[in-house]
């Protein structure tokens, strides 16, 4: 299978050594493409379809964050951040954007392709992804499908990311505002109240597994089995 990726980045070395490692790895397995700025990075993605983006932070043009933002509006493509800016913060903000991992420079190109190479195969659905099961409850993340005893579920994106957010830490309690930076990001401009509303209409929709998710008061949420 070939796949086709884009590397978004200003610095011609790091393109070239990309470029030339994957071709060579991949035997041409993986056709590499490449923007030497952010807002030709907007150009390709506006204009192609690709099955994995690399994208660095701090470059001329849209930024990396933007760019990941205008992805992730329409698109679930597999996005990888690559970049000098490794403060806790900005892995985090990167990780709430949407994207699936976050290399900072210097990095190994060999750990860098095989980690492509990992979430190519993933998002193509090459590998086995294990569900995830709280109760009468079942979320088969590969497929993005909730289902409850059987029957299939369709929730809206935030409703699904809330669940399946209380589903990877079930038993636990998760605070309001955990749940709004991860959910809504870090430059969410709401009260941590969008989190109950979703919550009542994520419990609607579950019908009687809507109960699993149990309130605790003053602090947030947990499922339960």
């Amino acid at each position: 299978m070939a796949y086709n990726i884009l590397i978004v980045e200003d610095d011609n070395q790091i393109r070239e050594v990309i470029s030339d490692f994957f071709a060579d790895k991949s035997e041409g397995e993986i056709n590499v493409e490449t923007a030497c700025d952010g807002d030709e990075g907007l150009e390709c993605v506006y204009e192609n379809e690709y099955d994995l983006i690399m994208l660095d932070v701090m470059m001329p043009g849209a930024d990396g964050f933007t760019i990941c933002k205008e992805v992730r509006k329409n698109s679930i493509v597999p996005i990888i951040f690559i970049t000098a800016r490794g403060r806790e913060e900005d892995v985090l903000y990167g990780y709430d954007l949407g994207c699936d991992d976050y290399i900072v420079k210097p990095f190994s190109i060999a750990e860098l392709y095989a980690k492509t190479n990992a979430l190519l195969k993933r998002s193509k659905g090459l590998v086995g992804s294990s569900e995830i099961v709280c109760g009468n409850i079942t979320i088969n993340p590969a497929k993005l499908i909730v289902t409850v005893g059987g029957r299939e579920v369709d929730l809206p994106p935030k409703q699904y990311a809330l669940l399946k957010y209380l589903m990877e830490n079930k038993n636990l309690v998760i605070d309001r505002e955990l749940l709004l930076t991860r959910i809504w990001g870090y430059d969410f401009e709401g009260t941590d109240r969008v989190v109950d509303n979703h919550i009542k209409k994520l419990r609607n929709a579950l019908g009687a597994a809507g109960g699993q998710i149990k309130t605790v008061i003053t602090k947030g949420y947990k499922i339960v089995e």
